[in-house]
């Protein structure tokens, strides 16, 4: 056993150094120049405006929060209805391959998508949410499912059916857990919502984008914080008993107002998503017109992946350091609850504000290059993971005497490194998922040339790189699963979400 044991810790290291090496290499590749010329000056007024949020500065402030919460509510509940039912048919090679896809587009790309047909209208903001969601929900539920205790399902009498058999032998032993996963998917529909306003819907995120442009630091102080409110307090106001009326009264007030033409739609998917050179009539020219046509297309779908992969390896690697630096601020084995309260707060405040937005406000501060995506995405999930980790260390029991780098190094970090790997390399899809929508911002990620293409009108184009950025999601969730299991780390972590 011990022999075993010494082997797999020296595996995990060397993963762990190769991975090191790997962001280290990528870093040499990758635009990280801070631009401004004044850098502190900017993060100066940022730190006035934080210090002086202005609550009457905007009659939209309410409202925004209120579209905010009513597209992620509604988003939420069809897509969580849609996985149950997906959830239960899972073991379908089609069903686990169409999720799997869906689940690999961000948000942000199928409103785009959606918005050619539908427009800024209400039904844009909900499918982009309710579609990945769907994936996302079949995916875990049939996990949990899956996990759950099976005894009472296996004693029932071969005559019993299936539905009352589920209803009554499996659902009871999952709810919980199911009902936990909702309410955090809840809280990442908040910020999918908020994030969306990005590209015109009217959520948090385009009050905040303009408030941040136009230097009004108060104004987005005040935003921010209302945000924090309503995420960090979601687990006081949400009550399944509400969930009616919640659901009801975002419902009623979303402005529902729709123009839809089925002609535009049907164009839409059989012309505007075609290739241009296909389109039509098929002729002698047609392959080298084709040709022509992905030459370039294929020049920044090749840069766009490698500056994605890259990026995205690099977040990794940083929120990894940055979560095991962390999660001793939320750890009772090396602060007494004064330090925790601090150290919980500060890790709330970064694992809620989302990656687009962190990176939007170090974007202005340090100017465009790929730094503020790195950060970002390095706090944003660093956080996570820390909490995650730090509330893993509470249930250890300490053998050596008192919180200082002795415990840490040698008894503590020892003993959590092995979820602290499941849960980074579980996060690193999603990751991924966030590099690639930082293109929006003008970091070179297959976002970049993805908003570039819709602004230029060309959607078959922006299609073949939505379609690429879901096979690289695909790749890196099959490579980190693969990782997983070669080392015998948690395939599903348990609570994976904080």
């Amino acid at each position: 056993m011990s022999g075993a044991s010494n082997n797999t810790g020296r595996r995990l290291k060397r993963l762990s150094f190769g991975f090191v090496l790997l962001a280290c290499l990528g870093l040499l590749f990758t635009d990280i120049e801070v631009v401004t010329s004044e850098p502190w000056g900017e993060l100066a007024r940022i730190g006035i405006g934080l210090l002086t949020p202005d609550f009457l500065a905007t009659e939209e402030l309410g409202k925004a929060l209120l579209n905010t919460l009513a597209f992620a509510l509604v988003g939420v509940v069809i897509g969580n209805g849609a996985g149950f039912l997906l959830a239960l048919v899972f073991h379908w090679p089609g069903v686990r391959q169409t999720c799997a896809f869906v689940r690999a587009i961000h948000e942000i790309f199928w409103a785009l998508l959606f918005l050619q047909v539908f427009g800024l209208s209400t039904l844009t903001g909900v499918l982009a949410i309710a579609l990945p969601y769907t994936g996302i929900f079949a995916k875990v539920y049939a996990e949990i499912l899956e996990e759950s205790d099976q005894r009472p399902w296996r004693c029932l009498p071969p005559a019993t059916g299936w539905l009352s058999g589920f209803v009554y032998a499996r659902l009871p032993r999952a709810f919980q857990n199911l009902k936990h996963y909702s309410l955090y998917r809840l809280e990442c529909a908040i910020r999918s919502s908020a994030v969306l306003g990005f590209i015109g819907l009217p959520t948090l995120g385009f009050h905040l984008e303009t408030a941040f442009n136009q230097g009004l630091y108060s104004q987005a102080a005040a935003l921010l914080y209302l945000f924090f409110l309503m995420v960090a307090s979601i687990r006081l106001w949400m009550r399944l008993p509400l969930l009616p009326v919640y659901l009801l009264a975002a419902i009623g007030w979303l402005p529902w107002s729709l123009h839809f033409s089925s002609e535009l739609w049907v164009h839409f998917v059989t012309w505007d998503l075609v290739p241009a050179p296909l389109r039509g009539e098929w002729g002698s020219q047609t392959l080298s017109s084709l040709g022509r046509w992905l030459t370039p297309l294929g020049e920044h779908a090749l840069l766009g992946a490698a500056n994605t992969l890259i990026l995205s390896l690099v977040a990794l690697v940083g929120s990894g350091l940055l979560a095991l630096g962390l999660f001793p601020l939320v750890s009772r084995l090396f602060f007494r609850l004064p330090g925790r309260s601090l150290g919980n707060a500060l890790l709330i405040v970064l694992r809620t504000i989302p990656e687009l937005i962190l990176a939007f406000v170090f974007l202005l501060v340090l100017g465009p290059s790929m730094l503020p995506a790195i950060l970002a995405l390095a706090l944003h999930n660093g956080a996570i993971i820390a909490h995650l980790i730090g509330r893993q260390s509470d249930s250890l029991k300490p053998l050596l005497p008192g919180p200082g780098s002795g415990r840490y190094f040698y008894e503590v970090l020892p003993r959590i490194y092995r979820p602290f790997l499941a849960f980074l390399f579980y996060r690193w899809e999603v990751i991924m998922r966030e590099t690639a929508i930082l293109g929006i911002l003008g970091v070179y990620t297959l976002g970049f040339y993805i908003d570039s293409a819709f602004e230029a009108l060309r959607f078959d184009q922006a299609f073949l790189l939505i379609l690429m950025t879901a096979l690289l999601n695909l790749c890196i969730d099959a490579l980190s699963r693969a990782l997983r299991r070669r080392l015998r780390l948690a395939d599903t972590p348990q609570q994976v979400n904080p």
